[in-house]
C-alpha cells in the first residue's frame, strides 16, 4: 500500500514562510493538501496533478501559497508565504494513484499523511 510522509511544519511569526513536504512511497497521479484548525471543519488547500504539473489553489491561499514537485523523489512541496494567524492548523497531504480521474477536495481519497502542525503568531 502507498504511504505518505509529511514534514516541514513549525512555528513562525506572521508574514513569515514555511515549506511543507509530502513524500509518497511510489508515484501518484495527484497530491492534495488540507488543513484543519481546532473547532473547525477540514478545509481543502490545493490540488496538484503530476502528469500535467497543474495546480489548483483555494481562494483562501491563492497568491500566497504555491506548489512544486520533485518527480524523482515522489515529493510535493507546499510553499507558504505571507503567513497569517488564520493559517494556523494541522496540515495533511493526501494522494491518489489512479489516473484519469479528477481529484477533488470532496473525494474519498485512499492515502493520507500523518499531518504536520503549522502555528503562526502575531
Amino acid at each position: 500500500q502507498v504511504q505518505l510522509a509529511e514534514s516541514g511544519g513549525g512555528s513562525v511569526q506572521a508574514g513569515g514562510s514555511l515549506r511543507l513536504s509530502c513524500t509518497a512511497s511510489k508515484n501518484q497521479y495527484c497530491f492534495l493538501w488540507f488543513r484543519q484548525a481546532p473547532g473547525k471543519e477540514r478545509e481543502g488547500v490545493s490540488v496538484f496533478y503530476t502528469d500535467t504539473n497543474t495546480t489548483y489553489l483555494d481562494d483562501s491561499v491563492r497568491g500566497r501559497f504555491t506548489i512544486s514537485h520533485d518527480h524523482s523523489r515522489n515529493t510535493s512541496y507546499l510553499q507558504m508565504n505571507s503567513l497569517e494567524s488564520e493559517d494556523t492548523a494541522m496540515y495533511y497531504c493526501a494522494s491518489r494513484e489512479t489516473t484519469g480521474i479528477v481529484c477533488r477536495f470532496e473525494d474519498r481519497l485512499p492515502t493520507w499523511g500523518q499531518g504536520t502542525q503549522v502555528t503562526v503568531s502575531s
